[in-house]
């Protein structure tokens, strides 16, 4: 993959501690007990764009009068079918995975390319496009929902390099071996 951004590819993802990065039915507000923007300043400033799943932009669209104040830079929504009223924020996808990665990168400059929603992530990683894995674990057990990693990834190799601790959350980053 050619393109002119120097900033790395992350997966981004909150997580409870029993592994969920979704509570039963998608739901997500249980996050904004423990965190804001402001709980890890850095991260959102390192950020030029997000690539997100379909099905998470539609969560946080449920979620966006609850919580605006994370400003990722541009999104791009990777979807097989795209809405019918266009998003004036967001630029929506049809392409493969390696060309939605690309398309992104090119509007991120020196900054980071954050990816989030299950599949988008998954696919990223089965492909070794990920640079960086960034994981917000939470003080919370939700018993249910959407898991970390889908059923049929296969292993990757990481390699810790920082551990964070501000109030109850704990961030975790790990470089992804290739």
């Amino acid at each position: 993959m050619t393109d002119a951004s120097t900033g790395k590819v992350v997966v981004n993802r909150v997580m409870s501690l029993d592994g969920f990065i979704a509570g039963p039915g998608h739901t997500m507000d249980w996050i904004f007990e423990h965190m804001t923007s402001a709980t890890f300043p850095e991260v959102m400033a390192a950020t030029g764009a997000m690539l997100i799943g379909r099905g998470t932009y539609e969560v946080g669209k449920r979620m966006s009068d609850e919580n605006t104040d994370y400003d990722g830079g541009a999104q791009f929504v990777l979807t097989h079918r795209p809405p019918d009223e266009p998003d004036p924020n967001v630029t929506f996808l049809t392409c493969d995975i390696e060309e939605a990665v690309a398309t992104a990168r090119r509007a991120v400059g020196d900054k980071n390319l954050e990816i989030l929603g299950a599949d988008v992530a998954a696919q990223c990683l089965q492909r070794g496009l990920v640079d960086e894995i960034l994981v917000y674990v939470l003080p919370v057990l939700l018993g249910d929902g959407v898991r970390f990693a889908p059923p049929g990834l296969d292993r990757i190799d990481l390699e810790p390099f920082s551990n964070v601790q501000s109030g109850g959350v704990t961030m975790l980053r790990f470089h992804v071996r290739k």
